[in-house]
């Protein structure tokens, strides 16, 4: 019987890979073997070959202003990030070895999809693949395959391989939006002149009152747009975007042209589209239609990709390395509103994976794209429930930009207030210090406190920038029936906008601005930004400068782009 789940010992010539180890979601139980006949497809990374080329120094190259900037030389970078040919050559020998079928290679990326049942996947890699039960939070029961313990790869193997994804397929990746009570949805007739609610926004309102820069669209960019779903029950619609619903949301409500928008499915069913009604907290049809509302909404002109995956750690990590060495779209720019505590016990994170990400996130930095990350909507709880304060993934990494999120007043003349967006648990922005994440150069001097939780380290301090988030004083987007629109909120609103700005921006400087953080913090941290000093998100108050609530504030586009053309 499966009462306990007995690791099974490595073979002597096998060996564990590093920060490859789980243990079983909070409150999961095992309640059965996996299928040993079900098909299973893995994604194995690789080091960086040994004998490629040092990659671009990431600081050097980032802190270089913009315009002055040597353009990314996309065959460098992968010749620098590459996997070595013979370590290809090792990962095929062992897939023959045991029966394995293999499949897509991305040399860039360093990944090998192999593919074989889940008994000869089990013996390949040494591990035992179960079934878990465990209840979530709408009260429901679901079950996901899982691991305990390492992964386990030959001697001949060690040290080249160093992640194995898509054995424990447990949902990852939360939406970072504030969610509406269904008879509060689409109220309002989505046509030119809608009276929305007082307080409340259009895209095109928000991209005066941070002052977008006049006379850009985002035109010659390309904003890239995660989009997760296939996690709903079997049968039922897991997530999209409806085209028609948002053409006459951008043309009739806004007045903009329709931007170009297409898709590229890494994994799951592509778009999936659902309801918005609320009716399946699983459906991530709001969330799509939220990001693209904003990214379309303030960057008219940019071509917009929407990268659809799975809610798995697979999926998140194989998405992210297709963004970033995709040279067919050549994304500039790329918004994620999705997130996970990086360290609680129902994290779905391991290390193995992190690393792998960051390490994506760097290569992307090294080609000149921006990466826009939401921060989370549930404080510095970050939905962990253990009374710990924790950073959410992958706004954490130092090679993003964090977004945290305000509550924003305007009348007429402007903005009249905007303060830390905290309407209690499950209503404020995410921010803290990461567990995982030493204090990046860059930031040395922005008096990044030390963890609220024993035994207080020092990390790095998230976010780094903030925008409107609040559900009382958020946006307004349309309904996927085309015939309503209703407000909307949470930092995975404010991560979209600034990924729309920094499109912008870019047009306006006539080169991408890449990686941020590190000009953002020694040349521009001061009279660029609206810096916001009141409010609380748990453990961490705003105050005058950076702060772990809302960086360094929320955008005054006009005096970014002027910022970034004086360097």
């Amino acid at each position: 019987m499966w009462k306990h789940l007995e690791a099974i010992m490595p073979r002597s010539p096998y060996l564990p890979i590093p920060d490859s180890d789980r243990t079983p979601r909070a409150g999961a139980s095992v309640v059965g073997p996996a299928n040993l006949s079900e098909p299973l497809t893995v994604t194995v990374y690789l080091r960086r070959d040994p004998a490629a080329p040092a990659p671009p120094d990431l600081l050097e190259f980032a802190l270089t202003p913009p315009a002055k900037r040597k353009p990314a030389d996309h065959g460098e970078v992968d010749r620098a990030y590459r996997a070595a040919p013979a370590d290809i050559t090792a990962v095929k020998a062992f897939a023959l070895d045991h029966g394995l079928t293999l499949g897509t290679v991305n040399e860039p990326a360093r990944s090998v999809q192999l593919t074989g049942t889940v008994e000869q996947i089990s013996n390949a890699f040494q591990v035992t693949l179960a079934r878990y039960r465990y209840q979530g939070r709408d009260s429901r029961w679901h079950t996901y395959r899982g691991r305990e313990g390492a992964v386990h790869v030959p001697a001949e193997l060690d040290g080249i391989v160093t992640g194995v994804l898509g054995l424990d397929n447990r949902p990852i990746g939360a939406d970072l939006r504030t969610r509406q009570a269904t008879a509060a949805r689409a109220t309002i007739p989505a046509v030119a002149g809608a009276r929305i609610p007082a307080g409340t926004f259009l895209p095109t309102e928000l991209g005066r009152h941070y002052s977008f820069p006049a006379g850009t669209t985002g035109a010659g960019q390309c904003i890239a747009v995660l989009a997760f779903n296939g996690m709903t029950q079997p049968g039922r619609p897991s997530g999209g975007y409806s085209i028609d619903a948002l053409r006459n949301y951008f043309v009739n409500v806004l007045g903009n042209p329709m931007p170009d928008i297409t898709d590229v499915v890494v994994a799951g069913p592509g778009n999936d589209l659902g309801s918005d009604d609320g009716s399946d907290p699983a459906d991530s049809t709001p969330e799509i239609m939220l990001d693209l509302a904003m990214v379309g909404g303030l960057a008219p002109g940019a071509k917009i990709v929407v990268y659809f995956t799975v809610f798995t750690e697979q999926g998140w990590v194989d998405a992210i390395h297709t963004i970033v060495t995709d040279t067919v779209n050549k994304p500039t720019v790329i918004s994620c509103s999705y997130g996970n505590p990086e360290d609680s016990a129902n994290s779905a994170w391991t290390r193995m994976a992190i690393t792998s990400a960051d390490q994506a996130f760097a290569q992307a930095g090294a080609r000149n794209i921006s990466i826009c990350c939401a921060s989370g909507d549930d404080g510095t709880r970050d939905d962990a429930n253990d009374l710990k304060a924790h950073a959410d993934f992958p706004a954490s990494s130092p090679h993003v930009l964090g977004v945290g999120g305000t509550s924003l007043v305007a009348n007429t003349g402007g903005i009249a207030s905007e303060t830390v967006w905290d309407q209690g648990p499950g209503f404020a922005t995410g921010g803290g210090v990461s567990r995982w994440f030493p204090v990046p150069p860059w930031q040395s001097d922005a008096h990044v406190p030390h963890s609220a939780n024993p035994p207080h380290s020092a990390g790095r301090g998230v976010p780094d920038v903030a925008a409107d988030a609040d559900l009382v004083t958020g946006v307004v987007i349309p309904a996927v029936d085309g015939q309503g629109l209703y407000p909307i909120g949470g930092t995975s609103a404010a991560a979209p906008l600034w990924a729309a700005l920094l499109s912008r921006v870019n047009e306006g400087l006539s080169a991408p601005v890449g990686f941020l953080n590190p000009l953002l913090y020694t040349k521009l941290s001061t009279g660029i930004l609206r810096d916001i000093t009141q409010g609380s998100n748990g453990a961490y108050d705003a105050g005058p400068g950076w702060d772990a609530c809302t960086g360094f504030g929320s955008p005054v586009g006009t005096a970014l782009l002027s910022g970034l053309k004086t360097l």
